[in-house]
């Protein structure tokens, strides 16, 4: 695919994730997608466990949006630079009981694509930010 392509898959992405299109991932992601990102604390770092985690965080922080800030592609990776934001409105592992709190904050997320779907995810968050924003506990050291 073409860096355009990639660019768009990313970006089609993102769209989905903003209308919780939990259903449609599969068009975006590749079945065995492994994110790095841990995006729920303590999720496996196994192929495929993203789509639960992501299920997750968007039902845990409706509304969930991310806008896209810059947008970068070389070869097989695109960079996204978002806004992210969203309200702590369901259980969410790190927070059984929601505090109603808003966050917003910055990150950054590298995603290889291959044969048209996302196969890896790295990001790259403030949840310093975030877990203050939010009212969550800081994770201690098990």
């Amino acid at each position: 695919m073409s860096v355009d392509r990639n660019k768009q898959l990313v970006t089609d992405f993102v769209t989905a994730l903003n209308e919780a299109r939990t259903a449609d991932l599969g068009d975006y992601l590749a079945a065995d997608v492994v994110d790095h990102n841990k995006i729920i604390h303590g999720e496996p770092d196994e192929p495929g466990a993203a789509f639960a985690a992501i299920e997750m965080q968007l039902t845990a922080l409706r509304p969930y949006r991310a806008r896209i800030d810059e947008l970068i592609a070389e070869g097989d990776r695109v960079v996204a630079r978002i806004t992210q934001s969203g309200v702590s409105s369901g259980a969410h592992p790190r927070m059984p009981v929601p505090t109603g709190r808003a966050f917003e904050n910055e990150a950054i997320f590298v995603f290889t694509v291959l044969d048209g779907r996302i196969t890896e995810i790295r990001g790259v968050s403030d949840r310093l930010g975030l877990f203050l924003q939010l009212g969550w506990d800081w994770p201690t050291a098990d």
